[in-house]
């Protein structure tokens, strides 16, 4: 039996920020209908449990795959995020790309 992720969490200075962010990137519903405005991101949508919220510092991990890397790195770019690392290629043949988020919060892409 393997570990899985099963949940993921994206922290900033600006909770509500990264909420439009990643909800206006990947079409993700977020949910901070709650005392703490801890955003739940749904796993239907998200693929694994997630949470996008305020914090001291920024803290996040996760990939998420998509169909081209190249067009979400344009369309995170487009909405105050910053290419970090272009598209590669991963011995094996996946393919991967990072950026960041308006916060500084490292994410890496998983697609063609």
């Amino acid at each position: 039996m393997s570990n899985k992720v099963v949940h993921f969490e994206v922290i900033g200075k600006d909770g509500k920020k990264l909420q439009e962010f990643f909800s206006a990137l990947f079409g993700w519903t977020i949910d901070a209908n709650n005392p703490m405005n801890y955003g739940v991101v749904d796993a239907s949508q998200a693929g694994i449990r997630g949470g996008i919220a305020p914090g001291v510092r920024p803290v996040v991990t996760f990939y998420v795959e998509v169909d081209d890397l190249q067009a979400y790195l344009k369309k995170a770019e487009s909405l105050g995020g910053m290419k970090v690392m272009e598209p590669m290629e991963i011995p094996g043949g996946q393919r991967i790309a990072v950026f960041s988020d308006p916060e500084g919060n490292v994410i890496g892409l998983v697609g063609q």
